[in-house]
């Protein structure tokens, strides 16, 4: 197993983590900074959750669209582009609070304005990891965005509760617009980033296959699923936190930002003890053992004392870790490479949309029925998500397929070579099966119709004879010329060629297929 600290050997790998290092630092300032400024203000639980969903709504509004530019367009320009426009939006929050001008909806507004740089760029940067390392690499690759992400939650709070202290939240907000800027240095240094695709997918066509591997991937929307049921819940100690440390536990910015460093430093722990903690579990257990740990704290969040909760909230962050860096390795290594941005965008998308929609849900719980009560309830569901595991695992060989391309022998001679836009392309491909494979072709063919729909297929059906039981049709259709050729020649991955051997292999004969287009006047 690869050390997890070996990506950073990787010069350029090393240089891009320490600047998404200092973003992520910048940015968790900025949220210490935003939702104090709140709570002085005596704003209700509702408001100040809000800051989380300002910040993370643009993910699910630009998520897929993120995706789909980081696959067709060159990704260091879209990260670089990106990261300036969320340091233009610093800039102008820093200015307008500077000047005294700065209420709650100039606050939020901008807050959701830098959230959709962070949005835009997301995909992107998880899209470079398999460019950057080795693909035994790309598991502790994850794991190090995570420690990037953590380590910043255990410094960017407690510095931030410091200055927002001492200079006020206006300093704050500057340190996270200089932190973008920094990040787009590193980025306009990296040379020898992939460029983009010479034969770029149209925005509506690479959107549209997009959403159709999505649909016909089931590991993949496993993967989500248990992004959603964890991060529901587990989003209302982000979202009350501030509130319970203005509560009950009767501490200043400083205090917020030393519990939140907490959480961070149990990160960092659990990168540490991850690789031995991976050799002695599985997958399904850790994320049911994780998801018990942290809703312990969060229970504990709405009725421990600042010490005990601290010692609580170390273990929760080594909870958060493990169960993003599962996840999302997982859908790193299980995606292709032709939609790995897309896909990722995907995921961006339930995972930050649904904490955004997480903090809003508690926020206002809170407002009507008290943050205690409403942690103890969140709480009681992390358990009860931790037991769904039984029932909903990921699905087997989750992040272990063939993700090679390998070269089709289509065997196809044209009259006239169509033209890229025509279409839709109909496949008839004929089988004639040896005596008794009826039944076990039939469940072979259901691989088959899911790795078609994943690659570019928009509908698709299995036929028999009425005369020959032995005899079937598969009949599948592809919207243009260009779409199937991507599909043969790019898409169809050595999983997918697998599936296909595997129904070919129950047939008397090699398989005919034939190609159709609408016939025309």
């Amino acid at each position: 197993m690869a050390s997890p600290w070996a990506p950073l050997q990787n010069r350029m790998f090393l240089i891009l983590w320490l600047a998404q290092l200092g973003s992520n630092i910048g940015s968790w300032m900025q949220t210490v900074g935003a939702q104090w400024y709140l709570v002085e203000t005596g704003a209700s639980p509702a408001l100040v959750s809000l800051v989380q969903t300002a910040s993370l709504a643009p993910a699910l509004l630009l998520g897929l669209i993120a995706g789909v530019l980081a696959d067709a367009f060159n990704r260091r320009r879209l990260i670089l582009g990106a990261n300036l426009f969320a340091a233009g939006a610093g800039i102008l929050l820093t200015v307008i609070a500077a000047l005294g001008l700065l209420g709650p909806d100039a606050l939020l507004l901008y807050t959701f304005l830098i959230g959709c740089g962070v949005a835009l760029s997301s995909p992107a940067w998880q899209a470079i990891t398999p460019s950057l390392v080795p693909r035994d690499q790309i598991r502790s690759a994850s794991a190090l965005g995570s420690v990037a992400m953590n380590a910043a939650r255990a410094i960017g709070p407690a510095v931030g509760g410091l200055l927002v202290s001492l200079a006020g939240p206006a300093f704050v907000f500057g340190v996270n617009a200089v932190s973008f800027l920094g990040t787009a240095l590193a980025v306009f240094v990296w040379r020898s980033a992939p460029e983009s695709p010479a034969d770029r997918e149209r925005v509506g066509e690479a959107m549209a296959a997009g959403i159709r591997y999505v649909r016909a991937a089931p590991r993949i929307r496993r993967i989500l699923l248990r992004c959603v049921m964890f991060m529901v819940p587990a989003s209302s100690l982000y979202a009350l936190l501030p509130i319970a440390v203005n509560g009950h536990l009767q501490l200043g910015s400083s205090g917020y930002g030393l519990l939140l460093g907490a959480l961070g430093i149990g990160a960092i722990l659990g990168v540490v003890i991850q690789g031995r903690v991976r050799e002695l579990f599985p997958d399904n257990a850790l994320l049911a053992a994780s998801a018990v740990a942290f809703g312990a704290c969060v229970f504990a969040a709405g009725y421990l004392p600042a010490v005990p909760l601290a010692a609580l909230l170390v273990l929760g962050g080594a909870a958060w870790i493990n169960t993003f860096s599962t996840l999302n390795s997982a859908v790193q290594l299980t995606l292709p490479e032709w939609v790995r941005a897309r896909g990722l965008s995907v995921y961006l998308m339930v995972f930050t949309g649904t904490q955004a929609f997480g903090s809003l849900l508690w926020g206002s719980l809170a407002t009507a029925y008290g943050y205690s009560a409403v942690l103890a309830a969140a709480g009681v569901v992390l358990v009860l998500v931790a037991a769904s595991v039984a029932v909903l695992p990921l699905l087997p060989r989750t992040g272990k397929l063939d993700r090679s391309v390998p070269e089709p022998d289509l065997g196809l001679e044209v009259e006239k070579e169509p033209r890229p836009d025509d279409g839709p392309v109909t496949v008839l491909v004929a089988y004639e099966l040896e005596p008794g494979e009826s039944a076990a072709f039939v469940q072979a063919m259901h691989e088959v119709r899911l790795s078609r729909m994943r690659t570019g297929a928009t509908g698709w059906e299995l036929v028999h004879s009425v005369t020959d039981s032995r005899q079937f049709r598969e009949i599948y259709d592809v919207p243009t010329w260009r779409e199937y050729m991507r599909q043969e020649h790019e898409r169809l991955t050595g999983e997918d060629r697998k599936n296909i051997e595997r129904a070919e292999s129950l047939a008397a004969e090699e398989p005919r297929t034939r190609w159709f287009l609408p016939a025309k006047a």
